[in-house]
C-alpha cells in the first residue's frame, strides 16, 4: 500500500471477543466476506503480543489476514506484510517508557498483582488482577512511573508508556496513511479497546462487549450497539455502511440450491421445482441477484458457495440443529402444514418451538436486509418465512416485498385454526405483493386480508411450469420401455411421503379395484415412488406406517408367484431414473388432497410426448395444475373412494389411439413460460406492485401482467 494514497476502507477490530468471538458459522462467513472484498484493509488492534498474533495466523485458518497490526495494547505498530515493527510511530508511542525491569520492580509492594510470565509482550507489563485489587494506590504508583494503565475483562492489567493506547496508534498509523476518519469502522469488546472509540470513526460495539466498554463508549451517530456478538456484529457494522455488495434482488428461501456432499457442492438432479427454477433465472447478471438460505448443522462447510452453482451468489445462514428442529420439523410441519393441505384437525400447537420459528424469520430478515440494495427487491417463497415481511419492513422500509406460496393458500376460516394467525397475518400485510399458482388460493388469501386495517398486498396468478425443453431431451435419450406382450399396465406415482399425497387412498381404491375386477389381477401393477422426509420429521409417521401396512396386506391377499399388485419404492431417485420410470408408465396417478401445481404431472406429459408414447394422466381436482389443464385429463377426487376406483378403470380401459390422443392434448396445454421467464415475470410483478402501491391508487381490478405467460394480477380495493 503506497503511503500517501489511502484505501477506501478500513475495518480496525479487536482480536478475543470480536473478530475471534461468536460461533464458528460467524467467524467464517467473515473470513470469506473479507476474502473477497481485498478492498477493505484489516488492521488489528489488540492486546496480544506479535508473536501471540503470528501464532494465532498459523494455528486457526478462520483468522484474516491483516495489513497493519496494533498490538501489545497499543505500544506496537506492525507492518504485518513485512512483519516488521514501524519504529518511528512506535517511537512516539512508547516515549518515557522505563521499562519492564523498572515497572516490575516498583509494583513489587503489591501482592494482588500477578505477573503474565510466559506471555510475550512488548513496550508493556501485562498482569493477572481481581477486581477487588484495583486499588488507587495502585494507580499512583503507576502514574508516578510515568506511566498509564489498562484494566479490562475484569482480570487483566495492563502498565503502558504514558501515551500509548489503540487509540493514539490508529490515530499516528492513520494520519501516515492518509485515512479519512470515515473510511474506518472499529469494532471491540473490552475496556482497553475505548480509545479506539474516541477517534470519530464509525464503530460497532459487539453485544457480548464488557458493560464497562458499553457505558463508557459516547453515544455518537456513528457509533452502533449491536445485538449480535463478536463477528457477526462485525459483519452487521460493516454490511450498515454498505461496504459489502449488494445487490438489486434477494431471494429468501429455507434451503439453498445446492447441499454439501462428499466434499463437494451438488446442486439437485431434476431441472424441475422451484430450487432449479431460481437457479435458472438468478444466473442471469443482470437481475443482479444473491439467493438467502439456511445451513444447518453445527460442522459447516470449508467455505460458503458463493458461486457454488454456475455463478449464483448465494448467503448461508447458519441455524443450528435443534433450532431447525423446531423451526422447520415442528412448527413448520405440524402446525403450518396442516393449515395449508385444508387439514385442520392435524394443526398441532406448538408453543414451546414458536420462538424458534420467530427466531428463525428474525434471522432471514436481518440477513436479508443486510444483503438488499437501497430500493431493491425482495422475493420470498413459502409458509416457511411468512414473519419474515414484518420484520423486514421494519428494518428496511425502502424494500419492494413479495412473496410466492409454492403451496396452497388456505380459506380464511381455515387459517384462522392456526395457533398464531393474528401474528402472521400482520405480517403478510406487510408485503407489496403475494403471488399464487392458481386464482382460488389467490382468491383465499385477497379475502383473508379484506378485513385488516389499512392497504392490502397487490395479488398475483403465476403458475409455474417446467423446463419442458429439458425433461423432452433427456427422455429421448433414455432407453425405450419394453412393452408387455400380455396386456399388462403400470400404474405410476411419484411423489414424497405425505397424508397430503393421498397414498393410502390410493392403496385401498386399488384393492377395491382388484376385488371388483377379477381380470385385472395379474396384469395391472402399481408403483409407488415415495421417497421419506428429512430425518427429524415426525408429522408424516402415522402416514407411512398406515401405507406400509396397507400395502402388505394387498400384496399378500393378491400377490401370485412373479406378481405383485404394488411395487413400492420408498427411496429418493435420480431425475433420469425417474423418466425411465414416466416412460415404462401406462398410467400416471395424481391424487392430491392439495397441492401446489403438481410439476410431476407435467414431466409425465412432457415424456411422453417426447417419445410419441401414449399415456393417461388421472389428476386429482384438488391439484394446482388440474385448473390449467381442466378436462383433458381424468379428473378424479380422492375424498370420493368410489370416484378413485371408477376413474382408474377407466384410464385402463382406454385405447393405445385414446391415450395417443390424450397426452397430445395435454402436453398442448402445458402453455407455462419456461422456469427463468416464470422467475422474471414475478419479479417484474413485485417490482409494479410496489411502485404502484406508492404511486397512484386503483380500483379493484384483474389485468394482465405477462402477454407471453398466463400470469395474472388481482389487484386489491385500496392500495398501501
Amino acid at each position: 500500500m503506497g503511503e500517501n494514497t489511502g484505501p477506501a476502507r478500513v475495518l480496525v477490530t479487536d482480536l478475543d471477543g470480536t473478530l475471534l468471538g461468536g460461533d464458528g458459522h460467524d467467524r467464517r462467513r467473515l473470513r470469506d466476506v473479507l476474502n473477497r472484498h481485498p478492498d477493505i484493509t484489516v488492521v488489528f488492534a489488540t492486546g496480544r503480543s506479535l508473536a501471540s498474533v503470528q501464532a494465532l495466523l498459523r494455528d486457526d485458518p478462520l483468522v484474516p489476514s491483516p495489513r497493519w497490526i496494533i498490538a501489545d495494547v497499543g505500544a506496537s505498530v506492525i507492518d504485518a506484510i513485512r512483519m516488521v515493527h514501524l519504529d518511528d510511530i512506535q517511537g512516539k508511542l512508547r516515549a518515557g517508557w522505563p521499562g519492564a525491569h523498572r515497572v516490575r520492580a516498583a509494583l513489587r509492594q503489591f501482592p494482588q498483582l500477578v505477573y503474565q510470565e510466559g506471555v510475550p509482550q512488548e513496550g508493556r507489563c501485562s498482569f493477572y488482577l481481581n477486581p477487588d485489587g484495583l486499588s488507587d494506590e495502585l494507580k499512583a504508583t503507576v502514574k508516578a512511573l510515568g506511566c498509564s494503565c489498562s484494566y479490562a475483562s475484569g482480570r487483566y492489567f495492563d502498565v503502558l508508556p504514558a501515551r500509548a493506547s489503540k487509540g493514539r496508534a490508529l490515530r499516528l498509523l492513520g494520519r501516515r496513511l492518509g485515512w479519512p476518519r470515515q473510511a474506518m469502522l472499529v469494532a471491540g469488546d473490552s475496556l482497553n479497546d475505548l480509545s479506539l472509540f474516541s477517534q470519530g470513526t464509525h464503530a460497532v460495539v459487539v453485544a457480548n462487549a464488557e458493560p464497562a466498554l458499553a457505558a463508557g463508549v459516547l453515544p455518537s451517530k456513528h457509533v452502533h450497539h449491536s445485538a449480535l456478538d463478536g463477528a457477526a456484529a462485525v459483519l452487521e457494522g460493516m454490511e450498515r455502511l454498505g461496504w459489502l455488495v449488494r445487490r438489486s434482488v434477494v431471494v429468501g428461501y429455507h434451503r439453498p440450491p445446492v447441499r454439501w456432499l462428499d466434499g463437494g457442492w451438488r446442486p439437485p438432479s431434476s431441472p424441475n421445482g422451484i430450487l432449479p427454477t431460481l437457479q435458472a433465472a438468478l444466473t442471469d447478471e443482470r437481475l443482479d441477484a444473491v439467493w438467502a438460505a439456511a445451513y444447518i448443522g453445527e460442522a459447516p462447510p470449508p467455505a460458503e458457495p458463493m458461486t457454488a452453482v454456475d455463478g449464483l451468489p448465494l448467503s448461508l445462514l447458519p441455524l443450528r440443529d435443534e433450532r431447525w428442529a423446531g423451526y422447520f420439523h415442528r412448527v413448520c410441519k405440524e402446525t403450518l402444514w396442516p393449515a395449508l393441505m385444508s387439514q385442520p384437525g392435524l394443526i398441532q400447537d406448538r408453543p414451546a418451538h414458536w420462538a424458534d420459528y420467530e427466531e428463525v424469520n428474525a434471522a432471514f430478515a436481518r440477513r436479508i436486509g443486510s444483503l438488499a440494495a437501497r430500493g431493491g427487491t425482495v422475493w420470498l417463497h413459502d409458509y416457511n418465512l411468512w414473519l419474515v415481511p414484518a420484520d423486514l419492513r421494519a428494518q428496511r422500509p425502502d424494500l419492494a416485498i413479495g412473496l410466492f406460496h409454492h403451496t396452497p393458500f388456505p380459506r380464511p376460516d381455515v387459517f384462522s385454526r392456526i395457533p398464531a394467525a393474528g401474528q402472521l397475518l400482520d405480517s403478510l400485510a406487510c408485503l407489496d405483493w403475494a403471488g399464487f399458482h392458481t386464482a382460488d388460493c389467490a382468491d383465499n388469501f385477497r379475502q383473508l386480508l379484506a378485513g385488516t386495517a389499512g392497504p392490502t398486498p397487490r395479488v398475483g396468478v403465476h403458475p409455474l411450469g417446467i423446463d419442458r425443453h429439458a425433461v423432452a431431451d433427456l427422455a429421448r435419450t433414455r432407453p425405450r420401455p419394453r412393452q408387455g406382450k400380455d396386456g399388462s399396465q403400470l400404474v405410476l406415482s411419484v411423489e414424497r411421503l405425505d397424508y397430503a399425497k393421498a397414498p393410502v387412498h390410493k392403496i385401498r381404491a386399488l384393492d377395491a379395484l382388484l376385488a371388483s375386477s377379477p381380470r385385472l389381477r395379474g396384469h395391472v401393477r402399481y408403483r409407488l415412488v415415495c421417497p421419506p422426509p428429512e430425518l427429524g420429521i415426525r408429522a408424516y409417521d402415522f402416514t407411512r406406517s398406515e401405507l406400509e401396512n396397507a400395502i402388505n396386506r394387498i400384496n399378500h391377499r393378491w400377490g401370485t408367484h412373479g406378481w405383485e399388485p404394488v411395487d413400492y419404492i420408498p427411496r429418493n431417485l435420480d431425475f433420469p431414473e425417474v423418466v425411465d420410470h414416466y416412460l415404462a408408465a401406462d398410467v400416471f396417478w395424481v391424487t392430491s388432497l392439495a397441492d401446489g401445481m403438481n410439476l410431476t404431472a407435467q414431466e409425465y406429459i412432457t415424456a411422453c410426448h417426447a417419445l410419441n408414447r401414449p399415456g393417461v394422466l388421472i389428476l386429482s381436482r384438488h391439484a394446482g395444475v388440474a385448473q390449467h389443464l381442466g378436462t383433458a385429463a381424468l379428473l378424479t377426487d380422492p375424498l370420493r373412494p368410489q370416484d378413485l376406483v371408477d376413474t382408474l378403470r377407466a384410464a385402463l380401459a382406454m385405447t393405445v389411439h385414446e391415450r395417443a390422443a390424450h397426452i397430445t392434448r395435454l402436453e398442448g396445454l402445458l402453455n407455462t413460460p419456461p422456469p427463468a421467464d416464470w422467475a422474471h415475470s414475478v419479479i417484474a410483478a413485485i417490482r409494479g406492485a410496489r411502485a404502484s402501491l406508492h404511486g397512484s391508487r386503483h380500483g379493484s381490478a384483474l389485468r394482465r401482467v405477462n402477454d407471453h405467460a398466463p400470469s395474472y394480477e388481482i389487484l386489491p380495493k385500496a392500495g398501501r
